[in-house]
């Protein structure tokens, strides 16, 4: 088959663009409003854009048919920090219940029982339950065009990570042990997917 996003012609019982890239790995992303109030919220728009610096985005909209911006992107920008954590299978049922719509000013720590610690070098909390941890300053962001008939707008936030935090529990042998670690990504629709198998192939040499 073939269609066009634009022309929305894929004639399938729902778009299926976001099931194309797939899995997507969920940053789980604490910031802090200017109330003091510590704000929760999972991007599965979200990815690590460089090494050397290493840098971590999130794409954030603004809110559904508004032009107001989402909590976390708010944060991050009045702030200038944020905090990536890990969503992992133990905390899915709870990741997702902080992707509701909560009003602004509301922590959705305490709606769901999660709680925060200290960071090292940046003032915003990390989640204690999540293994790893990375610590963010905002660097820039970018507006991404929107076709929409709406007042909606798309954003990618960029950070430089400044501090990292893992668990002393996920590793083996000095390494990241996916099968402890267990991190959750995003399938499309509904549906989302922990790694049950792994391989590795060496980077080949040109001869």
């Amino acid at each position: 088959m073939f269609y066009e996003p634009s022309k929305r012609n894929h004639g399938l019982p729902r778009d299926p663009f976001k099931s194309l890239v797939i899995p997507r790995p969920i940053g789980w992303i604490t910031s802090v409003d200017a109330n003091g109030v510590v704000n929760l919220a999972p991007y599965s728009y979200f990815n690590i854009c460089s090494a050397d610096p290493p840098t971590i985005m999130f794409a954030p909209s603004t809110r559904p048919d508004s032009s107001l911006l989402k909590d976390t992107h708010q944060n991050a920008e009045r702030q200038g920090e944020f905090v990536v954590n890990i969503a992992t299978l133990e905390l899915s049922e709870k990741m997702n219940l902080t992707s509701a719509d909560f009003e602004s000013g509301v922590s959705e720590l305490a709606k769901v029982g999660l709680s925060t610690i200290a960071s090292e070098v940046v003032s915003v909390p990390r989640l204690r339950e999540s293994p790893i941890s990375m610590e963010c300053r905002h660097l820039t962001t970018v507006t991404v065009p929107t076709r929409l008939a709406t007042h909606q707008k798309n954003f990618i936030v960029i950070g430089e990570v400044v501090g990292v935090h893992i668990s002393d529990a996920v590793l083996t042998n000095g390494f990241i042990d996916i099968e402890k670690l267990k991190p959750v990504a995003k399938l499309g629709y509904l549906d989302y997917a922990v790694v049950d198998q792994r391989f590795s192939m060496p980077k080949p040499e040109v001869t």
